[in-house]
């Protein structure tokens, strides 16, 4: 379920706090304050994610944010990889989500890491990342939904995970995925509710 763990310590410390400095990186607000579309905590759910800066109607700031987002958790594993080992990638990638979720910039008050999970994804296992993608963008279009597509690629990616026999990231994206949840309990709550708001709704 987990790399065999090679690096020493300090090293794995080092790459934990590089992770955690990406990943906290906030595209979502530094995108809609350099093309003023305002402040992005007062639009919709307040969120810093790619679906919140939707709300703002600029397309191209989401799929900005949605890349630049998905990018930092895909530098995080490839450059630990390079430079380091697959130990050491996991942790970084890890980080990398957490940095994204509580950013120390931000008071701690981060996005849902949805994009940066994708991204992370994609540089340990591209075939499983792809494969998550796709079935972050089916439940999404079926459901109108962008939570539901989160939840539904984050459930499914340690099944792709397993399908595909990549055996040492399924401890990761379990965890990840229990976070995925955690930072989704709202939306949850919503979507029992039946007032989760739908794709593209402004805030």
């Amino acid at each position: 379920m987990f790399p065999e763990i090679t690096t020493a310590p300090v090293l794995l410390a080092l790459w934990a706090a590089i992770g955690y400095l990406l990943g906290s990186i906030p595209f979502g607000m530094v995108l809609t304050r350099a093309m003023k579309l305002g402040d992005l905590r007062s639009i919709g759910s307040g969120n810093i994610g790619a679906t919140n800066v939707l709300r703002t109607g600029n397309k191209a700031a989401a799929a900005g944010t949605l890349i630049l987002d998905g990018g930092k958790g895909a530098v995080a594993v490839l450059l630990a990889r390079w430079l380091g080992a697959e130990d050491a990638a996991q942790l970084a990638g890890f980080t990398a989500f957490l940095g994204h979720c509580y950013p120390v910039w931000l008071g701690f008050r981060g996005g849902k890491g949805v994009a940066t999970f994708l991204g992370l994804v994609l540089a340990l296992s591209w075939p499983v990342g792809l494969l998550s993608c796709a079935t972050w963008l089916a439940a999404a279009a079926l459901s109108r939904i962008s939570s539901v597509g989160a939840l539904v690629a984050a459930l499914m990616s340690t099944a792709w995970m397993l399908l595909l026999r990549e055996y040492e990231f399924t401890g990761l994206t379990l965890a990840l995925t229990v976070l995925i949840f955690w930072r989704h309990r709202s939306n949850l709550e919503r979507l029992r509710e039946g007032t989760e708001p739908k794709i593209g709704k402004k805030g």
